[in-house]
């Protein structure tokens, strides 16, 4: 599904050139369930912008569904990020104006899907909340958030969920919640990658890869 073949990243930063990947690949299967760990500046928030399509390699190439995306144009880039791919992030992301429902059907606004309302609707019954389908964001607990946004990271059936610090502002409980359901679509055969920095919430992931300094230290199985 995934495949990250000797990835490298460099910036320049004034006269310095810092390389925040070094040389890293790796493999996911499709339905994978993975964690990624590190300490601040370890390179995973630059991996996960790579894998999300939103930034590009120094060198090296990037693989999703047999299709290498390096010399993809913006545009395709973009299609790819909605056709295939789906985004939680730990701020939730949702437009407060718009109600729930509304919020998840704004991916399909930009695939041109003209049957969005029942499609929306379902995606919110899929992650228990669709009782609350017509509630702004202001009007709900931030676990009731995350599933949301959850839902609109499903509402175009990706193959690969990218979940950035998915329970960094949610209480234990609705951590393990939150994280439940996503352990339950990757059963349903999504690939699902979820960066962290909490060991407990990397427990529930079947593998996690641990960088440092740009490299992967560690590529442990559960």
């Amino acid at each position: 599904m995934i495949e990250i073949k000797n990835i490298s990243k460099l910036y320049d930063i004034g006269d310095v050139r810092v390389k925040a990947l070094d040389d890293v690949s790796f493999t996911c299967e499709k339905g994978e369930f993975i964690s990624i760990m590190g300490h601040s500046g370890s390179g995973k928030s630059t991996m996960m912008n790579i894998l999300g399509c939103l930034d590009r390699p120094t060198s090296g190439s990037y693989i999703i569904d047999s299709v290498d995306v390096a010399g993809m144009t913006d545009d395709e880039l973009a299609a790819m990020r909605n056709r295939k791919l789906g985004f939680v992030f730990q701020s939730y992301n949702l437009l407060p104006k718009l109600t729930a429902v509304a919020n998840v059907e704004l991916p399909l606004i930009y695939s041109g899907n003209n049957h969005r309302r029942p499609r929306a609707l379902a995606a919110l019954e899929a992650v228990g909340i669709g009782q609350r389908a017509f509630h702004r964001p202001s009007e709900m607990s931030g676990g009731e958030q995350q599933r949301v946004a959850i839902a609109r990271a499903l509402i175009n059936d990706p193959l690969v969920i990218l979940a950035d610090e998915p329970t960094g502002n949610l209480d234990t409980q609705m951590s393990h919640n939150i994280m439940s359901l996503l352990v339950e679509q990757s059963k349903k055969g999504i690939t699902i990658i979820v960066v962290t920095h909490e060991e407990d919430i990397a427990a529930y992931t079947q593998r996690t890869i641990y960088l440092r300094d740009g490299t992967i230290i560690e590529d442990k199985k559960r």
